[in-house]
């Protein structure tokens, strides 16, 4: 059963700012709109087994783990210094269906049962070798969801997915937040675009 937020009623669509996040750099988690783009895109059922590679802060783990909820979500870091903030963050905003796992992808992926779904917001390097790996354990109709910063990587994840077998596609979330000046205007400020790459098994 998900805790108690004191202030928050609804069960997904947390704010960023909910998240326990490392300083100076606080921010770099999947911000909310491609979060919600992501979680939709990996097709998550009540019963899913998930997979988030590079689950940094755990902002995707905690929201999947809701959707999920009689299923498995295994968040994977291998970052000792953000081990810490994935252990509050579970804790204060999770359930107890996430099991966090410390250690490097593909090698600590090995001990975890099959996924229905993968999402990789992070791959220290070895973003072909894990989509090889997550692919060979991928149950039928799974998906594979990579969030991409930068277009040459984006392209190539999606013509690796298509050269695994999967049916693949690219989505750029580009949104802005207002931001109130000082004089009470309200004008938009641009986040960083993301590419979401998803690959999707057949039966």
């Amino acid at each position: 059963m998900v805790k108690d937020l004191p202030g928050l009623n609804r069960a997904l669509g947390l704010p960023d700012d909910a998240f326990e996040q490392r300083r100076p750099n606080k921010g770099q988690i999947t911000k909310r709109e491609v979060r919600a783009v992501s979680l939709y895109s990996l097709g998550l059922r009540h019963d899913s087994v998930v997979w988030d590679i590079g689950a940094g802060t755990g902002s995707v783990s905690v929201e999947a783990a809701l959707i999920a909820s009689e299923g498995q979500v295994y968040a994977i870091e291998r970052d000792t210094d953000s081990l810490p903030l994935l252990e509050a963050n579970v804790v204060n905003l999770g359930s107890d269906n996430i099991h966090i796992v410390n250690g490097e992808a593909p090698a600590a992926l090995k001990s975890l049962p099959n996924p229905d779904s993968v999402f990789v917001g992070g791959s220290g390097g070895n973003l072909s070798a894990i989509l090889e790996y997550a692919n060979s354990r991928l149950k039928p109709n799974g998906t594979i969801v990579v969030n991409l910063a930068v277009l040459e990587r984006t392209s190539e994840t999606y013509h690796l997915l298509k050269k695994l077998g999967l049916t693949a596609e690219i989505t750029q979330v580009a949104s802005s937040r207002g931001k109130e000046m000082p004089d009470g205007a309200v004008r938009l400020e641009a986040l960083n675009p993301v590419f979401i790459v998803s690959g999707r098994r057949g039966n």
